[in-house]
């Protein structure tokens, strides 16, 4: 087949269409919908976790958090998720949490007694909580 080369068109940008439009108030709408799926799927994934070797280590060392303190650390892995990091060192106050950002799980943990000359290895990042 012969086809010649001049009769073909140069590609040019589509201009949007207007908002009145059909097509554009349905995009809106799967938005939504888009939106509401994506707040459900997220309200369903649950919240801080904690290993069971960081548990393990919270207990040993006789480490209590209350709900203000889970709310903070869950805030700070919040933040490190949304700047790409994968597994963070959290300072908090006089303790260390080394997290599975992806995860949302505190894989282990020290205080200040315990982390004196301790090198964290494998993380991304490190997020000091105030």
């Amino acid at each position: 087949m012969h086809r010649d080369i001049n009769s073909i068109q140069p590609v040019r940008p589509q201009l949007p269409e207007s908002k009145t439009s059909g097509r554009a108030a349905g995009v809106k709408g799967d938005d939504d919908a888009f939106q509401k799926a994506l707040q459900k799927e997220l309200e369903k994934s649950p919240g801080l976790q904690f290993s069971a070797h960081a548990a393990k280590r919270l207990k040993e060392r006789s480490i209590a958090l209350a709900g203000e303190d889970l709310a903070k650390i869950s805030r700070a892995m919040s933040q490190a998720a949304a700047k790409g990091s994968r597994d963070s060192l959290i300072i908090y106050g006089d303790l260390a949490l080394v997290a599975s950002v992806r995860n949302k799980t505190v894989v282990t943990a020290l205080d200040g007694k315990s982390s004196r000359e301790h090198v964290f290895t494998n993380i991304d990042s490190a997020v000091i909580v105030k």
